[in-house]
């Protein structure tokens, strides 16, 4: 006898709803279907393991069946099925206060619709004419039944035959979402999203290459892991087991680093592998690897508010059933076991970090320059793992030696403090291209850290706060006895007449590079040092360099590169330019500046110590000096 009748929902619309607002989600229909199946399958196992259920539990894999010629996908299950009453309950029982307020809270965010209201089932109805429930229950005595319902409220349900217990949730698919029904597609969300279920699932047969075509074989074509890596036991694993797990979720990729095996049971539950990979440049190309999961179903691989922001560079698998299937990003922004989570996870990076140092420096310090990126990026906007990290993070100087902040200070203290009592951090970002200015100030005795990192200009203004009375510049960012000044300058005893010859002579014979500017500035230095000096301003360089990394800071990325053309007054080149051109007017300094092969050589001479002497200009360089050989 057939039974007709009406789902409990207060509107009418909740089918039009449906569509609509999940329509961009649609794919997570299947998703939702295969795990009320593995549900159905692992409450079955539950019961058998309590002695309510004496009977043979047989096959208990999930399979799913495309049947292109009648438009159906079918999900099927050996689980605990459903009696006629609890299809009553849990499927045509839906209660909405009012679809206006369904529509207003919940029309942004697709998933929030699904997890808030427990609709998974419903999904179905984002992709299917008409959907139709076959189930009989493992109870004894009880009768299969089959539900049909054509994407309206009212449905159908009538009592069937059917050999097993089990439930068949057939979907005929509607002329809009026909790509489900290729073998590619459901293959790829099978994968996707089951692809570490604890229960078999079964897409199809397996295939093998025979006679130059694929032939498919007898044997089921199991897509899943039911037991993947972070499901077990450490103690039970060895690093090969982690670095071919890392291959197969990241196939082509490095070995990883370091990995942490996370096993939380209070007052959350937590599992998974977090590796640190290796970094070659681009940070934003590394984020959305980690893949977080819900009783080892896929649920995203966007766990911004999960996990710290700074760890969004980790690779790996976080699973945890105190995250439910379906998150909003309200949601996690407000819940305490998020952020509880979050927490534990910071502090679990920050031990295995402190237990690699610890235990073996050596290893840390040849990993430092792919490690660091993480540190610091955690230290920059985390003030609990800065806390942590200080005490491991290093600094690299440019002989390749590896310091910890209290090692350095120590190192640097008696040499590098400057007349005003600040530490002077000396750093250069290109060993190659900075190499006169590190020789000039290791010819003082000072030393020289390597900041050639992507978040090295951040963390010298960061730790310039931290350490207090601390200075961090750049070795080219002044002559060498400024940036370590251990007395008060020496006075500049030019007139404005000489400045201003000074100024045209040289202002003359600089080569025009695009986006850059000169300005000539006089330095009454040691007659030994290097007559012209070409020197950044730390600022305006650390600004320009910031932007490039950083939205809304665009001004000082289009502000043109701007250095200083420093003339050493004491040196006999400089002494003897100014003699001959004391006097002079515009136009004769001029043409003695032309003329004058010293000029033009102590220009390009400094371009070139600074790596900015190139095309035209180098060229020319070269000839000249070929000439005067």
């Amino acid at each position: 006898m057939q039974q007709n009748g009406k789902i409990g929902v207060t509107t009418e619309n909740i089918f039009p709803i449906i569509k609509k607002f999940l329509y961009s989600d649609h794919e997570i229909f299947l998703r939702e279907l295969v795990s009320n199946a593995v549900d159905a399958t692992q409450k079955l196992k539950t019961y058998a393991s309590l002695g309510e259920f004496k009977g043979e539990l047989g096959n208990l894999s999930v399979k799913i069946k495309i049947d292109k010629e009648n438009g159906t996908i079918t999900i099927s299950d050996n689980g605990i099925g459903m009696t006629n009453e609890e299809i009553d309950k849990y499927i045509n029982q839906i209660a909405f206060s009012s679809a206006n307020e369904f529509l207003d809270k919940y029309k942004k965010d697709a998933n929030s619709i699904i997890g808030h209201f427990g609709l998974g089932f419903y999904s179905s109805f984002m992709v299917s004419q008409k959907v139709e429930i076959i189930t009989k229950s493992f109870k004894e005595g009880t009768e299969a039944v089959k539900w049909s319902c054509d994407g309206s409220p009212e449905y159908t349900i009538e009592v069937i035959e059917k050999a097993e217990r089990g439930t068949d949730i057939i979907l005929y698919i509607d002329d809009e979402n026909k790509n489900f029904l290729e073998q590619g597609e459901i293959d790829k969300l099978l994968k996707k999203y089951c692809r570490f279920l604890p229960v078999p699932i079964v897409f199809g047969k397996k295939t093998e290459w025979k006679d130059g075509k694929s032939i498919e074989t007898g044997e089921d074509n199991i897509i899943n892991d039911t037991n993947p890596l972070w499901t077990r036991k450490p103690a039970d694993l060895k690093d090969e087991d982690y670095k071919k797990f890392y291959q197969e979720l990241y196939p082509f990729s490095d070995e990883p680093m370091f990995w942490i095996h996370l096993n939380v049971d209070y007052p959350f539950k937590l599992t998974g592998v977090l590796y640190f990979p290796q970094i070659k440049s681009n940070v934003d190309m590394n984020r959305n690897k980690i893949q977080l999961y819900s009783n080892q179903v896929f649920v995203t691989d966007s766990v911004e508010g999960i996990v710290p922001e700074f760890l969004t560079l980790m690779h790996g698998v976080l699973d945890s059933p105190d995250i439910p299937l379906n998150v909003s990003r309200s949601y996690l922004q407000s819940d305490q076991n998020v952020k509880k989570i979050s927490n534990h996870i910071t502090k679990k990076v920050a031990d295995r970090l402190e237990e690699i140092f610890k235990n073996d420096r050596s290893r840390f310090e040849e990993k430092w320059d792919n490690l660091k990126i993480f540190i610091e990026y955690g230290m920059l906007t985390d003030d609990k793992f800065y806390e942590r990290a200080q005490k491991i993070c290093l600094l690299k100087n440019t002989d390749g030696k590896a310091f910890t902040f209290e090692e350095y200070k120590t190192l640097i203290s008696s040499n590098q403090t400057d007349k005003d009592d600040n530490l002077i951090y000396l750093y250069a970002n290109n060993k190659d291209e900075q190499y006169s200015y590190i020789n000039t100030a290791k010819d003082k005795g000072y030393d020289v850290i390597l900041f050639d990192g992507q978040l090295d200009v951040h963390m010298a203004g960061m730790l310039e706060q931290k350490f207090g009375k601390s200075k961090f510049v750049r070795v080219d960012a002044d002559t060498i006895d400024n940036l370590v000044r251990k007395e008060d300058s020496k006075e500049v005893n030019l007139t404005d007449k000489q400045k201003e010859e000074l100024n045209e002579a040289f202002t003359s014979q600089l080569p025009k590079i695009e986006k850059t500017e000169f300005t000539i500035d006089y330095k009454a230095l040691d007659a030994r040092a290097q007559p012209v000096q070409i020197t950044q301003n730390e600022f305006m360089r650390r600004m320009k360099e910031m932007s490039a990394m950083q939205t809304g800071m665009g001004f000082y990325g289009e502000m043109p590169n701007s250095y200083n053309l420093v003339l050493n007054i004491e040196h006999p080149l400089i002494k003897k330019i100014m003699s001959d051109i004391e006097g002079k007017n515009k136009e004769a300094v001029d043409s003695y500046a032309t003329e004058s092969a010293n000029i033009r050589q102590l220009i390009d001479l400094a371009l070139l110590s600074n790596g900015m002497l190139k095309g035209e200009a180098l060229n020319n360089f070269v000839k000249r000096n070929m000439e005067n050989i």
